[in-house]
């Protein structure tokens, strides 16, 4: 208990998924957290679910407006930023010849922009309390050629480059930040339930199948909250895959 004591957490998309698994993760050892959706009714219910050391922000993460209102109530009503988790994303299936301009667009938007905006504020806000940790949710599609994921893979080979650019950066300018990208194959979340319908359990379900390629949501909640934690302080820059090996495997 305690690995994250006193800590003042945003997490974006925390209204459901991975992002609300790690914020409850996050409170059970000691974090005030920040949960921001566009959702309010399922951001609101999800933080009265944590309780007294949660609260929810509505944030629209392709608008640097409400970038900047939301981090300016976190530290009038907390004093501080300590970390922040960018989560919110949006997922299409289609392939390059079947992508638009308009639905590329929407997605980097949402994906790449809206991490964009959650580092750039975050930075000028934990560099006044001495530091901090951002953690970028990016993907295997950023790694590898998935080929049903156009618009998807581009946003997140954009967090994942930058991530490296945020961690060079303020390694650069000695702010005590670091920034790593988490990347993970399949998760088990509203999101990715349309694209693993009507696939046997047994090729999904990890607890059944020890070569499954999708996870549950505390598998990568377990890996922000060690890069949330101090016990990664030597960490930046990096990108952690949470795979089981699905981008090493050849056979």
């Amino acid at each position: 208990m305690g690995r994250v004591q006193n800590k003042v957490v945003l997490l974006t998309g925390a209204a459901g998924g991975v992002a609300k698994e790690a914020a409850a993760m996050l409170a059970r050892e000691g974090a005030t957290v920040v949960l921001a959706d566009i959702d309010e009714t399922a951001g609101q219910s999800a933080a009265r679910q944590i309780g007294e050391s949660a609260t929810f922000l509505r944030l629209d993460v392709s608008s640097e407006a409400d970038w900047q209102d939301a981090l300016s109530k976190v530290v009038a009503r907390f004093g501080r930023l300590d970390a922040l988790v960018n989560s919110a994303a949006i997922c299409r299936s289609e392939s390059i010849e079947e992508t638009s301009l308009e639905l590329f667009r929407t997605v980097s938007r949402i994906n790449a922009e809206g991490t964009f905006l959650g580092c750039k504020h975050a930075i000028a806000q934990m560099k006044t309390n001495g530091g901090g940790s951002i953690v970028n949710l990016s993907s295997t599609a950023a790694l590898a050629g998935h080929t049903g994921l156009c618009a998807y893979s581009a946003s997140k080979g954009a967090v994942s480059a930058l991530t490296r650019n945020v961690a060079a950066h303020c390694r650069a300018h000695g702010y005590r930040i670091r920034c790593n990208s988490i990347h993970p194959a399949g998760i088990r979340t509203a999101m990715s339930e349309k694209m693993l319908a009507g696939v046997d359990e047994k090729f999904v379900n990890f607890d059944l199948n020890p070569q499954s390629g999708v996870c549950e949501p505390h598998d990568v909640a377990h890996l922000i909250l060690f890069l949330v934690s101090d016990e990664s302080r030597f960490i930046s820059g990096a990108e952690l895959r949470v795979d089981n090996a699905m981008l090493t495997s050849v056979g």
